[in-house]
């Protein structure tokens, strides 16, 4: 075990030099605190590490194979700390997300490119969950930050809103009729053929409860795993899908597909970025975290 690592700091730097008086220079102490530490580490070794000569001192055979030793643990403290420097200055890193396929595409993708433009040598990893479930990588130490959707809550993270997400109702050309006729109840919209998204994702969540606080019920007559399927499917005349307004503006306005408008509407949430509570980010990952919009 290593007892104190000045004692081998001195050491070092004697050896190298071959004196202590230049040791003591290179450490910014004195000469009698070197000769203390050498005296210290060689009581603490049992053994003579230096001996004297007119020009200086010389490592003794024990004092020779320790510095093969500590000149190698030298080197790799050296380069850890020019490590982290390249680390801190983004010239080498990693960035570990967890986000949902449908996050990554609407929502991630141009920060992750501007991200990348800037600092080409960091890594990006995505690895693409639903929303608990990127909590849950989180905390286990397997990606930086998370990407959710909200509302979700956990003792263990720190969530912080950003862009503010729309709910809606979308169909194809088919429910054309339905869509002009304004908004519709509620309990009309759970009586047409709905699209909605597996149980389990924090968007079905959302919406199940919003329909439970009405008194109602959902019974969904396609279950999917992907908005971006829900809306192909919605637009081929499978049914009415609840999507993100924010993600469908293009289709809604070319006019694949449109939405049918519910009174009273769906309250508004937001995506969510979460990062362990008390666990600092590297400067890469708190870089990125900055670039993302608060809402």
């Amino acid at each position: 075990m290593v007892e104190n690592m000045e004692w081998y700091r001195a050491f070092y730097f004697t050896a190298v030099t071959g004196s202590l008086s230049k040791a003591a220079e290179e450490l910014f102490i004195t000469q009698p605190a070197v000769s203390y530490s050498i005296k210290q580490l060689e009581t603490r070794l049992g053994g003579r590490l230096f001996f004297r000569t007119p020009k200086g001192v010389k490592l003794t055979a024990e004092g020779a194979v320790l510095f093969q030793y500590i000149e190698q643990a030298y080197h790799f403290v050296t380069a850890g700390e020019k490590q982290i420097a390249a680390m801190h200055h983004l010239l080498t890193g990693e960035i570990r997300i967890g986000a949902s396929d449908t996050l990554c595409k609407h929502y991630l993708m141009p920060y992750v490119e501007a991200f990348h433009q800037n600092h080409p040598d960091i890594k990006i990893k995505v690895t693409n969950r639903t929303s608990q479930e990127s909590i849950e990588l989180l905390k286990r130490g397997k990606v930086d930050l998370a990407v959710v959707n909200l509302p979700l809550e956990d003792k263990q993270v720190t969530i912080r809103e950003s862009l503010e997400l729309q709910d809606c109702f979308v169909a194809g050309p088919a429910y054309r009729e339905l869509a002009d006729r304004g908004p519709i109840s509620l309990e009309t919209l759970l009586s047409q053929p709905l699209i909605l998204l597996e149980q389990g994702s924090s968007t079905r969540r959302y919406f199940d409860r919003y329909v439970e606080a009405k008194g109602l019920e959902v019974q969904p007559e396609i279950e999917l795993g992907s908005i971006d399927l829900m809306t192909q499917f919605a637009r081929i005349g499978l049914g009415i899908a609840c999507v993100i307004r924010n993600f469908v503006e293009e289709e809604l306005s070319g006019g694949a597909l449109l939405e049918i408008r519910l009174e009273p509407g769906i309250p508004p949430r937001s995506i969510g970025i979460a990062v362990l509570k008390e666990v600092p980010l590297s400067s890469a990952a708190q870089t990125f975290v900055d670039m993302l919009p608060l809402s």
